[in-house]
């Protein structure tokens, strides 16, 4: 009985304190459920994954250097997205608007710059995507919700994981 007792004891002293002891499980980061596009722009935008799935989609097949295999992106280019901001495209990037820049911010603080001449399709072929898939999957917490893919970059340094903010700004003199 003595035994039991003793045992009882010790299992409700040691119960709590091994308990306590256990560290939480470790949390994915996890990008914003939306990212917002705004700065230098006729039509401030929130999109959301929503709003990202009823636009006209694209589907990439690119080379991921860091992970070195191919990865099937998919989402919305870049250029679509600040087209429907309301910024300058095609004939209208000229004289003080090649001064325009793209700013892309992640929800840990990176941060990427394009030129607004690299994301139009008038000037060349750069298809940067807003993805929100990857291999047919939703992006994983720590890569998204949203990606910036810019797929003919020979490095993927300006690949912008749970992006949080696009904001378009202009040079002054």
């Amino acid at each position: 009985m003595r035994r039991i007792v003793f045992l009882a004891t010790l299992l409700a002293l040691v119960s709590p304190f091994s308990l306590a002891q256990q560290p939480a499980p470790a949390k994915a980061a996890t990008g914003p459920s939306e990212f917002k596009i705004g700065g230098s722009v006729t039509t401030p935008l929130t999109v959301t994954l929503e709003d990202l799935k009823k636009m006209p989609r694209k589907a990439l097949h690119v080379e991921n250097a860091h992970a070195k295999k191919t990865e099937v992106y998919e989402g919305v280019l870049l250029e679509a997205l600040l087209q429907k901001a309301g910024v300058p495209q095609d004939e209208q990037v000229r004289g003080a608007a090649m001064a325009t820049y793209v700013l892309v911010e992640a929800a840990d603080d990176y941060h990427v710059v394009f030129s607004l001449a690299e994301l139009d399709s008038s000037f060349q072929d750069s298809e940067v995507l807003v993805a929100d898939t990857m291999d047919g999957a939703p992006l994983a917490p720590d890569q998204g919700p949203f990606k910036l893919v810019a797929p003919h970059e020979k490095r993927p340094a300006r690949w912008v994981k749970m992006v949080k903010s696009i904001t378009v700004g202009r040079v002054s003199n």
